[in-house]
C-alpha cells in the first residue's frame, strides 16, 4: 500500500501532466491551425485549441474547489512527443500536410495518455469525472485527426 505521501506525489504528477498536455497541445494545435492549407482542418485545429483551454480552465477550477490546487508545479511531468511539436517551426515550404496531421497525431497519443495516466491516479471523484469526459473528447479528436491522415495519404 502506498503513503499518503506517495499518493499526494503521484496525483501532482497525475493532474499537472494533465496541465501541462493541455498547454503544449493547445500551443500545438495552434501553430498547426496557421499552418495547414486546408481551411476545414485549419478551422477544426484553431477550435481544437481553445477546447483545450477550456479544459484547462474546466480542471483548474474544479481541482481549486476540490482543495487539490494547491499541489506544487514541480511535480509536472515534462512533456515528450507535445514539446516536439514546437519544433514545427520550420519554413511553410518545408511543412507538408501528412507531417501535420503526423505531429498532431502524435500529440494526442501524448494527451491521451498524460490522461489515462491521471485518471488511474488517487483523485477526489468529480476530478476523475472531468477527467473521463475531457479524455473521452481527447480519444475523439484522435480518431478524427488519424482518419483525415488516412484520407490524405
Amino acid at each position: 500500500m502506498f503513503s499518503p505521501v506517495h499518493e499526494r506525489e503521484q496525483t501532482g504528477f497525475a493532474i499537472y501532466g494533465v496541465i501541462q498536455s493541455l498547454i503544449d497541445s493547445q500551443e500545438a494545435l495552434v501553430e498547426i491551425g496557421e499552418k495547414i492549407e486546408d481551411q476545414d482542418l485549419k478551422r477544426f485545429f484553431l477550435a481544437e485549441s481553445l477546447k483545450r483551454a477550456e479544459f484547462r480552465s474546466e480542471l483548474e477550477s474544479l481541482l481549486n474547489q476540490e482543495g487539490v490546487g494547491r499541489l506544487r508545479e514541480s511535480h509536472t511531468r515534462p512533456g515528450t512527443v507535445q514539446r516536439t511539436l514546437a519544433g514545427l517551426r520550420l519554413k511553410p515550404r518545408d511543412v507538408d500536410e501528412d507531417k501535420l496531421l503526423a505531429t498532431a497525431e502524435q500529440g494526442e497519443d501524448a494527451a491521451r495518455e498524460a490522461y489515462r495516466y491521471a485518471i488511474h491516479a488517487f483523485l477526489p471523484h468529480p476530478v476523475r469525472e472531468l477527467l473521463a469526459a475531457q479524455a473521452s473528447h481527447i480519444q475523439e479528436t484522435h480518431d478524427f485527426v488519424r482518419a483525415a491522415r488516412q484520407r490524405a495519404a
